[in-house]
C-alpha cells in the first residue's frame, strides 16, 4: 500500500511544471472564493434576511453567467495558442470584484458581485481546462486533470480553515474576513505570468497519443474533418450530463442545512474546508483510476455517491449524521470532477477542445440554474427531504443512462 501511494506521487512530480503551476492558480484562488462561500448562506439569509428562492437565484444565476462565457471563451481558446492571456483575464476580474462582497447591503448586491465573480470565471475555465489537455498525452489526462481538481480543493481546506480561525478570535467580522481575501487572490493572479504561453512544449506528444501527426496528409485530412463538428460520443455524454445537472443543485443549501442543524455558523467553514480534504485526496487518486480502468467507471461511481448522499440528507435530522454524509459527499467530487473532464478531452478532437470544454461547463452552469431554483422551490414549499429526494432520484436515472448511452464511448 505504501509503496502504491509513493508510486503515485512520483508519477505527479513528472507532471509539466505548467500543470503545477495552474494547480498552485486553483490552489490560491479557491482558498479565497471558498472562505467567502462557506459563509455566504448564513450571510445571505441571515444578516441580508434573503429566502432560499433568493439563494438559489444567485448561484444557480452566478454559475449560469459562468458557463455560458466558457462557451465563448472556449472558442477564442481554440483560435489562438496564446490562451494564457485570456486565463489571466478571467482570474484578475475574479480576484478584483470578489472581496466586495463585504459592502454589500442587499441580496441583490450579492448576486451582482457573484455574477461579475463568475464571469471572471467563464472567461478563463475553458482556456486553462485546454492549456491543461494541450500538456497532457492520453496516458496522463486523468491525472493531469486529478491534480488540478486535487489543488483546487486543498485552496478549499485552506481558505474556510483560517477564515474559521479568524472567526474564533474576531466572532461575526464577515464583512473584515471577505475583504481579505484580496489577498490569495493577487498571489493567484502573480503566478500566471510564470505559466508558458503555448498550450505544449516543443516536441510534445499530441494528446491523442499519435506521433508525427502532422507529418501524414490523412492525419491532416482527419484535423480537418474534425474541425467542423464534434463527434456524437461527446454529445452523448453533454445529454447525460444535462439530465445529471438538473437534480444537482448547489452545495449553498448543503451548508444551509448544516447550519440550521448546528445552531450557529461559525464552525461552518471548518466543516467545508474537511470536505475538501476529501474531495483533494480522492480527486488526485481517482485521475489515475481513471487512466487504468476507464473514464465511465469512475464518473458513475462519483454519480451514484452523490445519489446516496442527498438521500442521506433527505432522511437525516442530526448534525452527527448530517456531517457524514457531507463528508461523503466529497468522494462524488473526487470521482467525477477530474474524470469527467477527462473523459471531454478523450471524446473532443485537439482543434476543438476549448468549444468541448466550453459545452460542458456551459450545460453544467445553466443546469445549476435551473437545479437550484426548482431546488429552492421544493425546498419551500415541501421542505428539504423533499428537495433532496428529488436531487437523489434524477442522479440515480442519470447513472443508469451513463452506462446504456455510452456504452461505446470508451475505446
Amino acid at each position: 500500500m505504501v509503496s502504491s501511494v509513493v508510486h503515485q506521487q512520483s508519477r505527479l512530480r513528472d507532471l509539466p511544471k505548467p500543470v503545477w503551476l495552474l494547480g498552485w492558480v486553483s490552489l490560491a484562488t479557491d482558498a479565497a472564493s471558498e472562505a467567502i462561500y462557506s459563509l455566504l448562506p448564513f450571510f445571505l439569509t441571515q444578516v441580508l434576511g434573503a429566502t432560499a428562492v433568493s439563494l438559489g437565484i444567485v448561484e444557480g444565476a452566478a454559475e449560469a453567467a459562468n458557463s455560458l462565457l466558457k462557451i465563448v471563451s472556449g472558442q477564442l481558446a481554440d483560435r489562438t495558442r496564446r490562451k494564457r492571456r485570456l486565463v489571466l483575464f478571467g482570474y484578475g476580474v475574479s480576484s478584483a470584484v470578489r472581496p466586495l462582497i463585504a459592502l454589500t447591503t442587499t441580496w441583490t448586491q450579492v448576486f451582482a458581485v457573484r455574477v461579475a465573480d463568475r464571469i471572471g470565471k467563464g472567461v478563463r475555465g475553458a482556456p486553462r481546462d485546454a492549456l491543461l489537455a494541450g500538456w497532457a498525452t492520453a496516458s496522463t489526462r486523468g491525472r493531469v486533470f486529478g491534480l488540478q481538481r486535487g489543488m483546487d480543493h486543498l485552496g478549499a481546506v485552506v481558505g474556510p480553515a483560517l477564515a474559521t480561525l479568524f472567526l474564533v478570535f474576531y466572532p461575526g467580522q464577515y464583512r473584515t474576513l471577505f475583504l481579505w481575501t484580496i489577498v490569495p487572490g493577487a498571489i493567484a493572479v502573480a503566478l500566471i505570468f510564470f505559466v508558458p504561453e503555448e498550450d505544449r512544449p516543443p516536441n510534445h506528444e499530441p494528446s491523442n497519443g499519435a506521433s508525427n501527426r502532422r507529418s501524414h496528409p490523412a492525419d491532416v485530412a482527419d484535423r480537418a474533418k474534425d474541425a467542423q463538428s464534434l463527434p456524437r460520443r461527446f454529445h452523448a455524454f453533454i445529454a447525460v450530463l444535462a439530465l445529471f445537472m438538473l437534480g444537482n443543485s448547489s452545495d449553498a443549501f448543503l451548508l444551509l442545512r448544516l447550519t440550521d442543524a448546528a445552531g450557529s455558523v461559525r464552525f461552518v467553514p471548518l466543516m467545508w474546508s474537511a470536505l475538501h480534504i476529501v474531495k483533494a485526496t480522492v480527486s488526485i487518486a481517482s485521475g489515475g483510476w481513471s487512466d487504468r480502468i476507464g473514464r465511465r467507471t469512475v464518473i458513475a461511481t462519483g454519480w451514484l455517491v452523490y445519489a446516496l448522499v442527498y438521500a442521506g440528507f433527505a432522511m437525516s435530522r442530526t448534525l452527527p449524521a448530517l456531517l457524514a454524509w457531507f463528508l461523503i459527499y466529497g468522494f462524488y467530487f473526487g470521482f467525477a470532477e477530474g474524470t469527467e473532464k477527462a473523459l471531454v478531452a478523450d471524446l473532443a478532437p485537439p482543434s476543438r477542445r476549448g468549444r468541448a470544454f466550453g459545452i460542458y461547463t456551459a450545460v453544467q452552469g445553466l443546469g445549476a440554474l435551473a437545479a437550484s431554483v426548482l431546488f429552492g422551490a421544493v425546498w419551500n414549499m415541501y421542505g428539504p427531504p423533499a428537495a433532496f429526494g428529488l436531487g437523489a432520484a434524477l442522479a440515480l436515472v442519470a447513472t443508469l443512462l451513463l452506462f446504456i448511452v455510452l456504452a461505446h464511448a470508451e475505446r
